[in-house]
């Protein structure tokens, strides 16, 4: 149970660091544009398909502060078309929204110059990051089965003597591993 409070207490005061670094104020004005490139599939086997790739961002008259964020893949501008749209809901807290525009609205955070997705769908989690880095945006999702490949700890480990002093039992939380099936990355260069 100590190392499991250690930990907590680590996490709480990582939630408290604040996140106002120069970094937070130029996004998402300084992504603006329209941005292309390859995208590239992988599983564990290696390479599976590459397509192309666009991401186009632009500020709309809107309140609240809207961009669009549509993403469009592969050679076919119409099916391949996603006219999301990045609303701003709390800039100095990192916190973003983007909307499908199909009921599905999903939190984004944007933290350390990185714009964070982390979500799941019918049984899929997704875990998506976007960077400015250089000029060009370094776009990448990471995705597998939420349901766990393995749960190790939850067990109670025995105390033991250091030096003069006895340490006692802890607890140990159990901790879920979730399986990684794909990952789909990104280069994309403003045109």
């Amino acid at each position: 149970m100590k190392a499991f409070l250690h930990l907590l207490f680590f996490f709480s005061i990582c939630m408290a660091i604040p996140t106002g670094a120069s970094g937070q104020k130029e996004f998402p004005a300084a992504w603006v544009g329209h941005w292309s490139g390859t995208l590239e599939i992988f599983t564990a086997t290696g390479k599976v398909q590459e397509l192309p790739m666009e991401l186009h961002i632009q500020p709309l008259d809107t309140m609240p502060i809207t961009y669009t964020y549509e993403i469009r893949y592969g050679r076919d501008k119409v099916t391949g078309a996603r006219p999301y749209e990045l609303v701003v809901v709390d800039a100095a807290k990192g916190l973003f929204l983007i909307d499908e525009k199909n009921g599905i609205k999903m939190e984004a955070y944007y933290l350390n110059g990185k714009l964070i997705q982390w979500f799941e769908v019918e049984g899929t989690l997704l875990y998506t990051t976007t960077e400015l880095v250089n000029g060009e945006l370094h776009w990448e999702i990471v995705s597998g089965s939420s349901s766990p490949v393995s749960t190790t700890g939850g067990t109670t480990t025995g105390g033991t003597t250091t030096g003069n002093q006895q340490v006692g039992e802890a607890e140990v939380p159990p901790v879920k591993t979730y399986p990684v099936g794909a990952m789909q990355s990104a280069v994309l260069k403003r045109k």
